[in-house]
């Protein structure tokens, strides 16, 4: 092989390797955000939004607003939002736990819906 192809391969060899090293890393960091996240429960048996997202890192805000009396339970992260029927409860959190955390109201142990915390 002559030195000219040597120099072309070698030049595009480290192309390659610089950006599947970018790409590699700007997939796999993630910058922690503040979230809020604002849930309306009706009935002790509904949660809209039902599904929340978010990374580990991130600083957590959740607002619930119920039309019962009772308790919210974030479990994995055990957090009780003991909800007035008609006023908003909040906690703010450091999500720094993994998981897929139910969210239940607590005396009927009735699923709500779910947190999922990414690495």
């Amino acid at each position: 092989m002559s030195r000219n192809r040597i120099l072309v391969v070698a030049a595009v060899l480290l192309l390659f390797a610089a950006a599947g090293g970018a790409l590699i890393f700007a997939t796999g960091h993630h910058q922690p955000q503040n979230l809020t996240f604002n849930l309306a429960v009706t009935g002790a048996t509904s949660m809209r939004p039902s599904s929340l997202s978010a990374h580990v890192g991130d600083t957590l805000t959740i607002n619930i607003a119920s039309d019962t009396t009772g308790e919210v339970h974030l479990h994995v992260y055990d957090i009780a939002f003991n909800t007035v029927a008609g006023q908003t409860v909040s906690h703010t959190f450091k999500a720094d736990k993994t998981c897929g955390c139910d969210i239940e109201w607590e005396s009927t142990s009735h699923s709500l819906g779910n947190l999922t915390v990414n690495p």
